[in-house]
């Protein structure tokens, strides 16, 4: 594969798993029409996707969000539905798996010293099953007993760690139960005293 370079990349018909259980290509087909869908892409940046969808939850009209992404993007999609459901409690959650088949078109570059344009190098067709992640934030209430059901946390606040663990100090000052993690430096002139001593 060193010497082939990809020509193009398409997604597959009828490939492994192409249908989220159900008739339709997407995964929640019975959504209320203002649902909120967010694809999660490799580059995207998490706190654009997260400004975007936390301001869209913010209006009383939007009731559920779906973040859905695909390969590398999968786990992305699942930090940004972590972090959503913490600055925003009581979100019920439904998280949908499947594979996406995508063929890749490799070629290689024609025999000889001097390639020239009209000669074709042979080409070779990959077919990936690159996994897909679909998960719905929904603020009403969702069926528990559909596959991949999360019920909201049972914590009131953004974070469930203890109180002691998550308070801030200022720099330089040790944490509660430790020492002092500055050593103490002596004066110049006693510096002296201990060496010529």
């Amino acid at each position: 594969m060193e010497n082939y370079r990809k020509v193009r990349s398409e997604e597959a018909p009828g490939g492994v798993g192409t249908e989220w259980g159900g008739l339709s290509p997407d995964p929640f087909a019975d959504l209320a029409p203002g649902a909120v869908h967010v694809r999660v892409k490799e580059g995207s940046k998490i706190r654009n996707l997260l400004a975007f969808a936390i301001s869209s939850m913010a209006q009383p009209a939007t009731r559920a969000i779906v973040f859905s992404g695909c390969g590398r993007a999968t786990t992305k999609t699942v930090t940004c539905a972590e972090i959503l459901k913490r600055r925003l409690t009581g979100l019920h959650q439904v998280t949908r798996l499947r594979y996406r088949s995508v063929r890749e078109v490799w070629q290689s570059p024609p025999p000889g010293p001097t390639p020239g344009p009209s000669e074709p190098g042979t080409s070779l067709s990959v077919l990936k099953n690159m996994p897909s992640l679909a998960i719905l934030l929904s603020k009403d209430a969702l069926d528990p007993h559909q596959p991949g059901y999360q019920p909201p946390s049972p914590h009131s606040g953004p974070s469930s760690q203890p109180n002691g663990a998550t308070s801030k100090r200022s720099l330089g000052e040790p944490a509660a139960g430790e020492g002092s993690a500055k050593r103490s430096q002596p004066e110049p002139g006693a510096a002296e005293e201990n060496w010529t001593a």
